[in-house]
């Protein structure tokens, strides 16, 4: 997870780094690969992160969620507070950062959450249970490895999630592969997706269902808005916007698609 380029598989160990109150995992000066409030661990202090629960206005109440990269652990934290029926596994390359989950406040494996020293891509190529949600943001240095972005990797992910399940990818816009990426989950699913950009990040977050009917109409995500904002602080509200501004949400008059570049 980075407000840059996010490192869960880089050759050197991670550093913890503490100021103004908050932790943040990083893996050279130029990049936070994770960031934590300590006064309040469940906060998702980086908006691509608040971006990808956005997956909520689809998926209200996820029974199964897998994540690929874990990092400092913000969405396992959030989604471990906030969803506690969930049955959550986060799945991490790197052991080096898996050994900090303490100090970064993840919760140990129990019953309904898991930690995965794993591949990711070999993870959703398994045979198990369809997937309601899979959130993939896993980087190394070189931007995001090529066994995460291929058009395999995607119709593995499709092939994963349950009928009405949704992928969520973070890319990286400035990346050159980006396009590739967002014109490969497009073909893995049919053209059923839409991308939101991140204020002041080169942050892109896509989702993505092999649902016939997504996305879903506008009005629908409004009623689950409401139904959902209360519970969820993750700025859903601002999430939908976005949504409606790359849409056009099914129901909704098609309007002029722009992706960001910083």
């Amino acid at each position: 997870m980075s407000d840059r380029s996010p490192s869960p598989a880089a050759s050197s160990d991670p550093v913890v780094h503490d100021e103004d109150g908050e932790r943040s995992l990083r893996f050279d000066d130029a990049s936070v690969q994770s960031r934590m409030r300590r006064a309040d661990p469940a906060y998702l202090v980086l908006e691509y992160t608040r971006l990808m629960m956005g997956f909520l206005l689809f998926l209200p109440t996820p029974a199964r969620i897998a994540m690929i990269g874990l990092g400092g652990g913000s969405l396992a934290r959030y989604c471990g507070l906030h969803l506690p029926d969930a049955d959550v596994t986060a799945v991490e390359i790197s052991p080096a950062v898996i050994a900090l989950r303490e100090v970064f406040g993840i919760a140990p494996d129990g019953p309904r959450f898991r930690v995965l020293c794993e591949d990711g891509a070999a993870f959703v190529r398994c045979d198990g249970e369809p997937l309601d949600a899979l959130l993939v943001d896993g980087f190394d240095r070189g931007g995001q490895p090529a066994q995460l972005c291929s058009a395999a990797f995607y119709d593995a992910c499709r092939a994963r999630l349950a009928a009405g399940g949704v992928l969520v990818v973070n890319l990286h816009s400035d990346e050159p592969d980006c396009d590739t990426c967002l014109e490969r989950i497009g073909a893995a699913f049919a053209g059923r997706m839409v991308a939101v950009t991140a204020d002041g990040s080169e942050n892109t977050v896509v989702f993505a269902s092999p649902d016939p009917a997504f996305p879903p109409p506008f009005r629908q995500l409004v009623d689950r808005l409401r139904g959902l904002a209360t519970a969820h602080p993750v700025d859903l509200d601002a999430t939908l916007r976005k949504l409606l501004q790359a849409g056009p949400p099914r129901g909704m008059p098609a309007r002029r698609r722009s992706r960001k570049r910083s």
